[in-house]
């Protein structure tokens, strides 16, 4: 398998995953941010400000409903790294902190995020990604100023970002294959439960590592599915 992606429920089908197959983990699942949402800004200068949420963030995510089907799956050497907000972080810890030997965190910094006009508060310029793991695990450990838990890029744009359907978290590539480079090997399996419109497996591919995503919306998929079959294109694996 270089990569299979599958329209469905994650709940659901993660449950038909075997046992201990998973390298790493990397998802961006809901933030669960919509009730703070201030809805879109319009201007007669620019484009409107998209302070707005997809649908799909109005359903509840719980991080402690995820836990016994990922550490089922995961392997012994494998790791966690998950996309969240601040709203949800502490939950992610009390989760997984306990059943694992390591809980850290990192923090992509956007270099260009999305301006305040009203300067009512800081920008919305960091994101947290959990990051777990037990003794053992893969871990390519490169100098000391590689190692930070922190890394700077813009948000995805230009030629990468997708314009119809346009996803509102896309991450860009260049973050996702940070993390796939850190925590896996070549031929590793990387699988993301929340794929979107699959910047993660897209990242795998590129990095000859195997992809396994699930997603629900059917735009969103069928845009991931585009964006593999190039990327499995132009990435071979001598499989």
């Amino acid at each position: 398998m270089e990569y299979e992606t599958v329209w469905a429920d994650s709940a659901e089908h993660i449950k038909t995953i075997p046992d201990h197959t998973v390298d790493l983990i990397l998802t961006d699942p809901p933030y669960n941010l919509s009730p703070y949402s201030t809805g879109n800004m319009k201007f007669n200068w620019r484009s409107d400000l998209n302070n707005d949420l997809a649908e799909w963030d109005r359903e509840e995510f719980i991080p402690a409903k995820w836990l016994h089907e990922f550490t089922r799956i995961l392997k012994p050497t494998g790791n966690i790294f998950a996309f969240t907000s601040y709203n949800l972080l502490g939950q992610w810890h009390d989760a997984f902190d306990p059943e694992f030997d390591t809980f850290q965190f990192m923090v992509w910094h956007k270099t260009n995020p999305a301006p305040k006009i009203r300067k009512a508060g800081f920008l919305n310029s960091c994101e947290l990604i959990i990051c777990v793991w037990n003794k053992g695990h893969t871990w390519n450990f490169g100098k000391q100023s590689d190692m930070h838990n922190f890394i700077e890029t813009p948000i995805c744009m230009g030629r990468e970002r997708l314009k119809d359907p346009k996803h509102p978290t896309q991450k860009p590539v260049r973050v996702l294959e940070h993390i796939i480079n850190l925590a896996t090997l070549e031929g590793d399996l990387v699988y993301d439960p929340f794929m979107g419109v699959g910047s993660t497996g897209v990242a795998a591919l590129n990095l000859k590592r195997r992809f396994l995503g699930a997603e629900l919306d059917q735009a969103y998929f069928t845009a991931a599915e585009n964006r593999l079959i190039k990327a499995s294109y132009n990435n071979r694996l001598p499989f």
